[in-house]
């Protein structure tokens, strides 16, 4: 797949967003709206932060999006009979018109995010319009499919990113200016805003300039797997045909690019240590988090590096043997997927050197927070393996290629709340 042909299709047909009644919680009937907020659902760590989310308040979204019971069907019957309560005793209430969303988030040291959220025409790779840039894992979509089929809802929306030309934006800094819908701070100390935008003129701006755009997906690769997979399963036209999401104008509102790293279960670090002995330069770091996380950053400048913890020190993999990485990664890819952290720690780490299944849960686990992924090593005496972040333009060059990353091999964000607004198909 060609720019050139990305062009084309884009311009045939480009990003179609839609308006939808979004559903929202009654701050009447819930604590806070703080308290019934989560990070989207691959971030919670598991089962910590879920205890955590749902302690925090009966109604957390947290017990929609990662529902708790025995088996995979009681957890999406779970999640879809949790949904119709809490619409019948009206927890959730839908709001009384269709619209396009302004969400904005602010941290406490001057960032500013806005964007627009709406239901976006379901697309496939092919069409050049909403790109990939990262391999998916089946059973995720599977899971995912299950939990969207029982509930008849998109409960969170994923984020994408366009460049686009400022006639969408002057819209979205417009509505700004009003008293929003809601507003909450949630406990990292970020805060949300929401506004409706009904008014058919202005949701035209919005979606004119959209429809000469192709996006990027930055967090949520499997629920858009979800959505194509559950568009396919009903005859169109549907309401399967649409998606959650939340567009956010790069040129305008930059992302942040973060690592996302891994937890290997039932590997000892010095059984990790011991077995790129010899393929890899190994050094002992002791020294804390943080100054550790700067030495991984400047041996990631001059090529592959990790930090392996779990044993109460840090030890820095880089330098890996040049014939090791011809005899494990595929040369008919573009060399820039080649020199990834990600590859290398896929094809060569993971498969051929601790031989650990990249899809299996009992072995692995995808982790956001550093600290988080370093203590739960400490605890469970596993392998944390920290990863510097990829750029930015690195990912979309990539994606614009039609090459996929390596799973889970970037965070994008800040990434959207869930639990400020969802989409029932059939309100």
């Amino acid at each position: 797949m060609n720019t050139a042909g990305h062009s084309e299709a884009t311009a045939r047909r480009g990003l179609e967003l839609t308006p939808f009644r979004g559903l929202r919680y009654d701050p009447d009937r819930v604590g806070s709206l703080a308290s019934v907020t989560s990070p989207p659902y691959d971030v919670v760590v598991r089962p910590d932060g879920v205890h955590h989310l749902q302690s925090a308040d009966p109604h957390n979204i947290v017990r929609l999006i990662l529902p708790e019971a025995g088996t995979p069907s009681a957890r999406t019957e779970q999640a879809a009979d949790t949904l119709r309560r809490w619409l019948d005793e009206g927890i959730l209430t839908a709001d009384p018109e269709p619209g396009l969303y302004v969400y904005e988030q602010r941290d406490g040291n001057g960032m500013i995010q806005r964007g627009v959220i709406g239901a976006l025409r379901v697309s496939d790779p092919e069409e050049g319009v909403v790109l990939p840039h990262e391999d998916i894992m089946p059973p995720v979509v599977a899971d995912r499919a299950a939990l969207m089929r029982a509930t008849r809802a998109n409960l969170e929306p994923l984020l994408l990113t366009y460049r686009g030309n400022g006639t969408a934006a002057e819209v979205v800094e417009r509505t700004a200016q009003r008293p929003p819908l809601l507003a909450t701070t949630t406990e990292d100390g970020f805060q949300h805003r929401l506004w409706s935008v009904t008014e058919p003129a202005d949701m035209s701006l919005i979606q004119s300039e959209l429809a000469h755009h192709q996006a990027l997906i930055a967090d949520g690769h499997h629920r858009w797997a979800t959505y194509r997979r559950l568009r396919a399963e009903h005859p169109s036209p549907s309401p399967w045909d649409h998606g959650l999401v939340l567009l956010v104008d790069t040129a305008r509102y930059p992302l942040r690019v973060r690592a996302i790293h891994r937890l290997l279960h039932g590997l000892p670090v010095a059984d990790a240590l011991s077995a790129v002995d010899g393929l890899f330069r190994v050094r002992r770091l002791d020294a804390p988090l943080a100054e550790a996380l700067e030495v991984l950053a400047d041996a990631s400048c001059a090529g592959n590096a990790f930090l392996l913890a779990g044993d109460g020190a840090f030890h820095l993999l880089d330098r890996p043997d040049p014939g090791l990485l011809a005899r494990t990664i595929p040369a008919d890819r573009p060399a820039a997927w080649r020199s990834l952290d990600a590859t290398v720690l896929h094809a060569t780490l993971l498969d051929h050197v601790w031989h650990i299944p990249e899809d299996s849960p009992a072995h692995i686990a995808y982790i956001h927070d550093t600290a988080a992924t370093v203590a739960k090593a400490e605890r469970d005496g596993g392998t944390a393996v920290l990863m510097h972040p990829v750029r930015e333009e690195v990912v979309r060059e990539l994606a614009r290629q039609g090459v996929t990353m390596p799973r889970k091999s970037t965070s994008f964000g800040p990434k959207p709340a869930s639990g400020l607004v969802l989409r029932a198909l059939e309100i």
